[in-house]
């Protein structure tokens, strides 16, 4: 049964920090590229960050740039998201998201948690 469990979401006042967790289950982790996505009230949802399956690569938005970092631990099965900087327009619920290329693509969500930036 594949679980992606996020956790670490919150209220944290502007210029703080946050970070997220994200546990995987039921799949070969380290065989999948992935990814934290955002959702904030009334927008899509967009792509926050991505690592490459060994860690090797990572790509952001550019609305994070130099204040957000996507790591994992192969090991733990867990990817993790430090969020530092917070803005009010961070204010979101943050989904992880796994991806893999095989005979057809292999594409798993979890169930979000909230983030709150505000005084």
């Amino acid at each position: 049964h594949v679980q992606l469990v996020e956790s670490g979401g919150g209220l944290v006042q502007p210029g703080g920090s946050l970070r997220l967790s994200c546990a995987a289950s039921g799949f070969t982790f380290s065989l999948y590229a992935m990814n934290w996505y955002r959702q904030a009230p009334g927008k899509e949802r967009e792509l926050v960050a991505y690592i490459a399956r060994t860690g090797g690569s990572t790509n952001y938005a550019d609305s994070v740039k130099g204040r957000f970092t996507i790591s994992r631990d192969n090991a733990k099965n867990t990817v993790y998201l430090q969020m530092d900087s917070l803005k009010p327009e961070d204010t979101a619920i943050y989904y992880c998201n796994a991806v893999a290329l095989g005979d057809r693509k292999y594409d798993y969500w979890g169930q979000g948690t909230q983030v709150t930036v505000s005084s």
